[in-house]
């Protein structure tokens, strides 16, 4: 098995999340157009309507089966982190953590997972930017990031740098 890391850990499996999804659609939108027939035909109206049923329930039963199993590895993951941060700090994790925040802090390395788990909960930063910082040192931070379509082009004349170094400083005599 690969090891898991925070850009391989979601999961889709096409047969269950577009296979069979899609068939129990279909499977609903047969049923609906069997009852229509039927109530027009004026026979095998019951038939028709347990057929209906039986794919609602089908439909349901996925995606509660779905939850049940997400909710399971939630509480999994959030007693592993709350047992890792104890053996490394003395003390649980924060309860102003919630479940996105602490699955972003199962990948920090044990260096990080106190001070990030601390800023996490202070900022409440989401799940995506709690895994975008490491923390270097005690004054010092990288944070990573992606280019996204809604990226702005620096201007020649400005220093990026320099603007984010003032900015930080100010935030920091704040």
């Amino acid at each position: 098995m690969d090891t898991q890391t925070y850009a391989n850990h979601r999961r889709f499996v096409p047969l269950y999340h577009y296979f069979l999804t899609l068939l129990v659609l279909l499977t609903i939108v047969g049923a609906l157009a069997n009852v229509y027939r039927a109530f027009s035909r004026g026979s095998g109206r019951i038939a028709a309507a347990v057929i209906l049923l039986l794919a609602v329930c089908a439909l349901i039963e996925g995606a509660y089966l779905r939850i049940f199993a997400l909710k399971a590895q939630d509480r999994a993951i959030r007693a592993e982190e709350n047992l890792r941060h104890f053996a490394l700090h003395g003390s649980l994790l924060d309860p102003r953590l919630d479940t996105r925040q602490v699955i972003g802090l199962r990948f920090a390395s044990d260096a990080e997972l106190g001070p990030l788990a601390q800023r996490a909960a202070e900022e409440k930063l989401s799940e995506n930017a709690i895994k975008n910082i490491e923390i270097i040192s005690e004054k010092m931070m990288m944070v990573s990031y992606t280019k996204d379509d809604d990226y702005v082009e620096p201007m020649s004349n400005v220093s990026s740098v320099i603007a984010a170094f003032v900015t930080a400083q100010a935030r920091l005599l704040l």
